[in-house]
């Protein structure tokens, strides 16, 4: 299969290391996963150079996960990949960004007041992070869970889900996710694409570098979720 033919989910599957990239051109790998990658282009008005190199790029774009089939792997081991690895780091990371944050403003806000309007985005991210994690963690992930070990006995699914049907918080979930890229793009905007300034010290720069790392690792998490733990665990629920 060429990459001219590649839905945009097909794509982000087979290299999820370039999930993050794509992204980042303007591509929404969840919502529009099931055009084909040149139509999502053209409608992100991505050019044709862009495309022809994302395979190229994907090469130089790797994750941890990527050696993992998790399109295949048992569901709560997805679900504790998910929780043990990106819910932890979030939980680590945000913090101290914010706490980063104080110290650059502290010295270079008057020079630099791109970097006050950093600090209601990234509130704004813990607070949206912190309440959707405990969602998937005490409700969501628990039921998907419960599926599977149903499934593999051979039983039914255990008792309904509070909200009817998997899909109906899963849509509710993608919505945050939305809204979570919605605040990755304002910071990538404020910070010109993570651009270090010529007088920035050891702690801009270290600051700088955390909040890319911490997107990368946010578009792995989302990524991980949306296209493939979500629509798998729904597909499991219809044959249950």
């Amino acid at each position: 299969m060429t990459i001219t033919t590649k839905t945009v989910r097909e794509f982000a599957l087979n290299l999820p290391g370039v999930t993050w990239v794509v992204e980042k051109l303007g591509i929404d790998c969840c919502r529009g996963g099931g055009k084909q990658l040149p139509e999502a282009c053209q409608s992100a008005g991505v050019g044709k150079e862009k495309v022809a190199r994302l395979e190229e790029v994907s090469r130089d774009t790797t994750f941890p996960d990527d050696e993992l089939d998790w399109s295949r792997a048992p569901l709560s081991d997805l679900t504790t990949r998910i929780v043990t690895k990106h819910h932890k780091f979030t939980r680590q990371e945000l913090p101290r960004l914010i706490q980063l944050h104080i110290q650059v403003c502290s010295v270079h806000s008057t020079n630099h007041p791109e970097l006050v309007r950093l600090h209601s985005i990234l509130h704004e991210l813990q607070q949206e992070l912190m309440s959707h994690m405990l969602k998937e963690e005490q409700i969501l992930f628990p039921y998907i869970e419960q599926l599977e070990e149903a499934a593999n006995r051979g039983e039914h699914a255990p008792t309904p889900f509070p909200c009817g049907t998997l899909r109906n918080p899963i849509e509710s979930l993608m919505q945050e996710h939305d809204d979570v890229k919605q605040a990755l793009r304002r910071l990538r905007e404020c910070t010109s694409n993570y651009a270090v300034p010529a007088d920035a010290g050891i702690s801009f720069r270290g600051f700088y570098r955390a909040l890319e790392c911490f997107e990368e690792d946010l578009r792995q998490h989302v990524h991980l979720e949306d296209t493939i733990l979500y629509p798998r665990a729904a597909e499991l629920e219809a044959t249950v």
